[in-house]
């Protein structure tokens, strides 16, 4: 498995090896040594796992906690393929604002690795993309923030036409007005 951190300070993207044959294929995207070795330490213990299926054209995000306690996230797609997006939301880090794209897919078992504060996206690029969380903390709606996705002020990528997005994603508040009313994370 090779790795590499992200333009987000403490984001990471995971690359495991494929091993295909007449059967499929087998991938493990998740190795304990490579993770501690990329982000100094174990996984986080994992409190909840979840997954989404989604049609082409879905964007969820941009998702985040509250901190304390925050999420950190490891995600990766088990089938299809997604553009997921990593956002520095955290005021104080060197990061801020800043994001970075990977392309995840059920073939590749490619995976992202986003701490506490960081801010996570995806656009599905094909009907039934499956997306896997592995989540420090258990879903708390009181707990759970998301900023427009079309913030021009973050500049993200839209890698699909006519974005198909939850009632909650379309009325989400800019960085700006996140910012104003004291609800980023801190670094």
């Amino acid at each position: 498995m090779e790795y590499r951190e992200l333009a987000v300070t403490g984001a990471y993207a995971f690359v495991p090896e494929v091993f295909p044959d007449a059967r499929g294929d087998f991938a493990s995207p998740y190795q304990e040594s490579v993770f501690a070795a990329a982000v100094g330490r174990p996984l986080f213990p994992v409190a909840q796992a979840s997954r989404s299926v989604s049609r082409r054209g879905v964007v969820r995000g941009v998702h985040y906690t509250l901190t304390p306690p925050g999420t950190a996230k490891y995600v990766y797609c088990a089938a299809g393929r997604a553009v997921d997006v990593a956002v520095d939301l955290r005021a104080g880090s060197p990061t801020f604002g800043r994001w970075e794209t990977v392309e995840l897919s059920g073939g590749g078992g490619e995976a992202v690795y986003l701490p506490p504060g960081v801010g996570h996206a995806f656009a599905a690029l094909e009907d039934g993309t499956v997306m896997c969380y592995l989540l420090s903390e258990e879903y708390r709606r009181e707990h759970e923030l998301a900023l427009s996705y079309f913030d021009r002020e973050l500049g993200l990528p839209l890698p699909v036409e006519s974005p198909l997005l939850s009632e909650r994603d379309r009325r989400a508040p800019t960085l700006a007005e996140a910012a104003a009313r004291d609800l980023l994370p801190r670094y």
